[in-house]
């Protein structure tokens, strides 16, 4: 069994409007001397934006903004902007995030050159409702009951005015492009799934429509384990090694006591992130101290942002959707591990 050091809480709400019932599920990227977050922040009510911190080292605040650098400003983001994940693309910042409008939760994107300003870029995965994407992807629907399950609110086809749509959460872009393309992992309930374009321009309704057609063929992983039994879905951006793509993602087992979260890992091959070549078949880490077993959301370790220091890797994660944690594992142990259990 691996041996993962939890680091405790990093970050914690304040007093500030923006962020009073809140913090959590950063993004992580090191530039510079710094090591930037984004994080999720929460107000009372249940709106979000974007905080802003940077770190000196893995685990010391060196400076806090006391506004977020992100707000909602269009309908599509009305009710919050959730969830941030950010990589580097050629000379681009690619921050992906969760766009809610009070009925609808969708994967959207904005980009910087700099990590101050950045411009939206909207809503970047498909905007069907749930009779459309079962009509696309036919049997699938039939065959896995727990599309229905889990999407089943999108059977009502408005609420409050707005077109109920099947959400699509959890984008991820891969931190570089793969023989020229860009991938990047998104997630309808229960799966990941995965998508690559060349430029973001080909993510029109016509692109989505052929790749739902043939929505098999892009889940690339699916629940394996106990603790992943009842769905699963992205965490970190995934991270090149010599061993392959390291994925950390979330896991969900529904238990007697409620939806327990953990830290989950996987191994993608390099040239083909499309095939997946070994898994852990137990948590990276779950939920096992206070801080993540109470909290906004009981029992939830919800990994959104790495940082590979000194061949160690440090894992930061929303604890209970209340506050910033982090973790830190030895990678080339973890790298072995994942190793000997090859698929």
């Amino acid at each position: 069994m691996l041996e993962v050091k939890k680091e405790g809480v990093i970050l914690l709400k304040t007093g500030f409007d923006f962020e009073n019932e809140g913090v959590l599920n950063p993004a992580a990227i090191a530039d510079g001397e710094f090591i930037h977050l984004f994080y999720r922040a929460v107000r009372k009510g249940n709106y979000s934006s974007i905080g802003y911190c940077k770190l000196k080292g893995p685990l010391v605040v060196a400076e806090r903004h006391d506004a977020p650098v992100l707000s909602p400003e269009f309908p599509y983001e009305s009710h919050g902007i959730e969830d941030p994940r950010i990589v580097k693309i050629d000379d681009l910042f690619y921050l992906t995030y969760t766009a809610y409008d009070g009925v609808n939760a969708l994967g959207a994107l904005a980009v910087s050159s700099d990590l101050i300003d950045f411009e939206k870029k909207g809503v970047i995965v498909p905007q069907v409702s749930y009779k459309e994407f079962c009509k696309s992807v036919g049997p699938m629907c039939a065959i896995n009951e727990k599309y229905l399950r889990y999407n089943e609110n999108g059977q009502l086809t408005e609420k409050d005015g707005t077109k109920v749509l099947i959400w699509d959460k959890n984008v991820i872009f891969f931190p570089g492009r793969i023989n020229g393309k860009m991938y990047f992992l998104h997630r309808i309930k229960p799966d990941i799934q995965i998508a690559s374009v060349t430029e973001l321009s080909e993510l029109t309704p016509e692109f989505w429509d052929n790749y739902l057609q043939n929505f098999s063929e892009n889940i690339l992983l699916t629940a394996k384990y106990e603790h992943e039994v009842s769905y699963i879905g992205g965490g970190c951006p995934p991270i090149k090694t010599d061993a392959g793509w390291l994925l950390i993602y979330h896991g969900v087992h529904d238990t007697i006591g409620g939806y327990i979260y953990s830290a989950c890992a996987a191994l993608l091959d390099l040239e083909n992130p499309q095939k997946e070549i070994a898994r852990l078949p137990y948590p990276l880490f779950q939920p096992d101290l206070k801080w993540e077993m109470v909290g906004e959301v009981n029992n939830v370790c919800f990994p959104t942002g790495t940082i590979t220091h000194d061949d160690t890797l440090y894992i930061y994660y929303g604890a209970a959707d209340e506050q910033v944690a982090c973790a830190s594992i030895n990678l080339k142990l973890l790298l072995t591990e994942l190793l000997i259990n090859r698929l």
